[in-house]
């Protein structure tokens, strides 16, 4: 009978406030400052009643998607702030923002990766639920592919202020600041991308990639395999190829070679 085991029993006390000895105090009514400020009782009434789901993962499955589409509306949001301090040239300003952007990837690959904990068999009674739900829909996706459309665009109205190419900037010495934000849009496209292919290794484990295999939209899952390493910054990659191609073997040594000191 519901009620009688120990989980049961705790799952009713989870279901109602409780008391932190620390202050002396209910918490979970939705009372609290913490709790009114980041609106809890709202928040966590987001996911599907717990003797509503499917199975237990689905829980697991709801609040990860739902952290990433949080997650990836900051992302937008730091990108977006970033093209404002580049317009103004506040490159410092900028680069901090990026370096934060960098760490919110890195969060969403890591947090993705909870999911790989659910095996195929379980997503296959939870995707019964999902209608023809696809990432491709994802409003935080979507968001942070148009953002970094305008990043790409300031960093060409950057360039064309200081009146440089971008093989310009890897010169030895050129403009370090303006190395350094172009390095950081790299740091943030490559961990984009593996987000995506953390993204990939999930649908490959759970409903995989083969021949026939379709996602709910229809769309076949081996069609991620180009998504997940389309770069949000073509031409920060580009013009690494360019860099080789112009490269000269001029000024080497030779492998066991004597060299010259450059100490000063």
């Amino acid at each position: 009978m519901q009620g009688n085991t120990a989980a049961d029993q705790l799952r009713e006390t989870l279901s109602k406030p409780i008391f932190n000895s620390v202050l002396k105090a209910w918490v979970g009514d939705g009372t609290t400052d913490y709790e009114v400020y980041l609106r809890t009782p709202e928040l966590l009434s987001l996911q599907t009643a717990v003797d509503e789901l499917t199975d237990s993962d689905e829980l697991m499955f709801q609040i990860v998607h739902q952290a990433q589409e949080v997650w990836l509306k900051l992302l937008s949001h730091e990108l977006a702030g970033v093209v404002d301090e580049v317009d103004r040239d506040a490159l410092w300003a900028a680069a901090a923002r990026l370096d934060r952007a960098n760490r919110i990837a890195e969060c969403l690959a890591r947090e993705i990766r909870v999911l790989e904990t659910m095996t195929p068999d379980t997503y296959q009674v939870i995707r019964r639920s999902l209608g023809q739900g696809s990432g491709q829909e994802s409003p935080g996706y979507n968001a942070v592919l148009t953002a970094a459309e305008h990043v790409a665009a300031v960093l060409d109205r950057l360039l064309g202020r200081r009146g440089v190419e971008l093989a310009e900037v890897y010169a030895a010495g050129s403009q370090p600041d303006l190395k350094r934000l172009c390095e950081l849009l790299v740091d943030f496209d490559e961990r984009f991308q593996l987000w995506l292919v953390s993204h990939f290794m999930l649908v490959r484990r759970t409903i995989g990639v083969g021949q026939g295999v379709n996602a709910l939209d229809g769309v076949p899952t081996r069609v991620l395999t180009g998504r997940m390493t389309k770069p949000l910054f073509r031409a920060l990659w580009q013009v690494r190829g360019e860099l080789t191609e112009n490269w000269r073997r001029d000024g080497g040594y030779a492998p066991g070679a004597a060299r010259r000191s450059t100490a000063r």
